[in-house]
């Protein structure tokens, strides 16, 4: 049994790829070559997007759902850390093969039943031309988003930066954070659980612009933003892909010291985008 005194440090991991359900994933990853500039290849259990890095494997299976997500650990000792929180609170981990991830990957299923995959990134193969936008965060959907904010903690490690907390208190949207950015994964409160969104970080406001256009030039409308959220203050702007995922396209997210506390926002339009009217998905 571990004590307090030797439990392991926050992770330290990126998100890496991500898979993807489509009842047709060959026209969903057509979409994403074209939309975000990704080169197509044929694997055993899908199809792989690649562009600059970012990676997106499309399977089949219901539309609109999270096959998985992967984090890439910034060391094999993170994942000895991993392990051990595991085991601390009694929850299976399985070996995982992932062909962009070194041998010793693993996979954990969190309370909701969403796939994580945590492991040592190969060498990356992935194209270098293209507009800049790193694969960086995942949200999801939850009935009980306390309890997997807990388990993202506690299990894997991750720190939590800002709470959206509803009038009476409640818990309405979590953001944790595995790195010196604001949050690389957030659950939000919903009556059922759905894989919300996915995130690419541009780096800086005038490629807000340039992937505005990008979009623009292929037919593929705006469908919220440009605006700014209040926790992370990031621009934004999002699209949807042609299951109706939300996509989003960021810059400028905050970092964030070891020594912040947790904020606390308001569940309200304001906190999702300071520059106006905002969806409460939750």
């Amino acid at each position: 049994m571990h004590t307090a005194d030797d439990s392991p440090p926050p992770l330290r991991a990126t998100l890496h790829h991500l898979a993807i359900a489509s009842e047709r994933p060959a026209a969903l990853a057509d979409f994403y070559a074209v939309a975000l500039g990704m080169e197509l290849s044929p694997q055993t259990h899908g199809i792989l997007a690649r562009g600059p890095s970012r990676s997106i494997v499309f399977v089949e299976g219901p539309a609109k759902s999270l096959g998985f997500a992967a984090y890439a650990v910034a060391e094999p000792a993170e994942l000895v850390g991993l392990r051990r929180r595991c085991a601390t609170h009694a929850v299976t981990v399985d070996e995982c093969a992932d062909p962009l991830f070194e041998d010793g990957a693993i996979r954990v299923v969190d309370p909701d039943g969403n796939s994580m995959v945590f492991g040592v990134a190969r060498p990356d193969a992935a194209p270098a031309h293209g507009l800049p936008a790193r694969l960086q965060h995942v949200v999801v959907a939850s009935t009980d988003a306390g309890r997997l904010s807990a388990f993202y903690q506690s299990v894997f490690g991750f720190v939590l930066s800002d709470n959206v907390l509803d009038a009476e208190g409640g818990l309405r949207t979590a953001f944790l954070r595995c790195s010196e950015e604001h949050h690389s994964f957030a659950v939000f409160a919903a009556e059922r659980c759905w894989f919300d969104h996915h995130c690419y970080e541009a780096g800086d406001w005038g490629l807000i612009r340039d992937w505005g256009d990008r979009f623009a030039a292929h037919h593929i409308p705006v469908q919220w933003g440009p605006g700014r959220h209040g926790p992370g203050n990031n621009l934004f702007l999002f699209v949807h892909d042609l299951d109706g995922n939300w996509l989003e396209i960021s810059a400028e997210l905050e970092r964030v010291p070891p020594e912040r506390p947790v904020g606390v926002w308001k569940h309200e339009q304001r906190t999702l985008n300071s520059w106006g009217s905002a969806p409460l998905r939750s």
